[in-house]
């Protein structure tokens, strides 16, 4: 080459492509220390998913001075939010029933002033399922167990689903190829510009798997969407000759 290793740029920005089914990003630069040129990239794979499971924690709470009545009172909201559920088709193997939870007011230590409610019964029901157009269904007619009588808390954690994807092991090998083919052609272009020919791997490390939603924007998790985008970057360090 004309230029001397001294002389060549130590970065540059080698291109942003667009692949069915991901995009890649790839960056170069040269090491010239001891004669050693090399050019590092990035290949970049993404995948649009659906979550194929979801958790819905529907916790709910009793009160009063009345510990048969909160008990009783429980039990019927248990039986309500089942009955709710099974409207949308879920059965009973997939609600999980926790144990109640009891507190005594007057029991607790420190206690002072007046007690409106002295016992208080918290339970949670947990819905599971894989059709998971049928729970977001179920969770936006949710009022309809507040107008039943219900008192849902989310005192104890979310009270709205969460949706997860279980498919990425079956995702892994394809993007992992994709983002490798990826940083090779931008290395091969930046060769190409440079008047090199692309030589054997120094180096070459796989990126963490993310599962990320697809909506980003303040408020918005990747747990609480449906739609979600799977993202790896690989780097691959290669060596340049002439």
């Amino acid at each position: 080459m004309a230029a001397s290793p001294a002389s060549i740029i130590a970065g540059i920005f080698v291109g942003l492509g667009v692949a069915a089914g991901g995009y890649f990003i790839g960056t170069g630069y040269y090491d010239a220390h001891m004669q050693n040129r090399v050019v590092s990239v990035k290949g970049l794979s993404e995948r649009d998913v659906t979550a194929d499971l979801a958790f819905w924690p529907l916790r709910f709470v009793s009160a009063g001075n009345d510990l048969s009545q909160v008990q009783g009172k429980i039990r019927d909201d248990a039986q309500a939010i089942r009955d709710f559920l099974g409207k949308y088709g879920f059965n009973e193997e997939d609600i999980h029933l926790q144990s109640p939870q009891v507190t005594d007011v007057a029991a607790q230590p420190y206690r002072s002033g007046p007690i409106e409610n002295r016992f208080i019964i918290s339970q949670l029901l947990m819905l599971r399922s894989e059709n998971v157009e049928k729970v977001a269904e179920a969770s936006r007619a949710a009022s309809q167990l507040v107008e039943a009588g219900v008192i849902l808390s989310s005192d104890m954690g979310p009270s709205q689903p969460v949706y997860l994807y279980k498919g990425l092991t079956d995702l892994k090998p394809e993007m992992l190829d994709e983002a490798t083919a990826r940083a090779r052609e931008a290395a091969e272009r930046f060769a190409a510009d440079s008047g090199s020919k692309l030589g054997g791997i120094k180096r070459a490390s796989q990126g963490v798997f993310q599962i990320q939603g697809r909506d980003q924007g303040p408020g918005m998790s990747e747990s609480d969407q449906i739609e979600k985008t799977v993202r790896v970057v690989s780097s691959v360090d290669y060596f340049l000759k002439d």
